[in-house]
């Protein structure tokens, strides 16, 4: 067989480069729950106004330095996601009461 099937080792768009990232993978899992924690206290419950925000604005140091040192797309995609959800936490967090009871 002249065209043998071979695996596709160029990589899609999350494609990682074959090196593990501990550093890295580590702050992306701790901004994705943090982003995840600060969006859904901020929209469940006005109260819990002090968690939301402080939860959205570690999510958001983590996240950007996180960027900074990130170097996959794969990291840097799943750090958009923790960011985004950092922020909006954070945002609503401020609005409904701000980091201080």
């Amino acid at each position: 067989m002249a065209q043998a099937l071979r695996p596709n080792t160029g990589g899609g768009l999350l494609a990682t480069d074959g090196k593990p990232h501990p550093l890295q993978d580590a702050l992306l899992a701790v901004t994705l729950v943090l982003g995840l924690t600060a969006f859904l206290t901020a929209i469940v419950e006005d109260d819990l106004h002090v968690l939301s925000s402080w939860a959205g604005l570690l999510g958001i140091l983590t996240g950007a330095y996180g960027q900074w040192i990130s170097e996959t797309t794969r990291e840097r995609f799943g750090l958009i996601l923790g960011l985004g959800a950092s922020g909006v936490g954070f945002f609503l967090g401020m609005a409904h009461g701000g980091l201080i009871g």
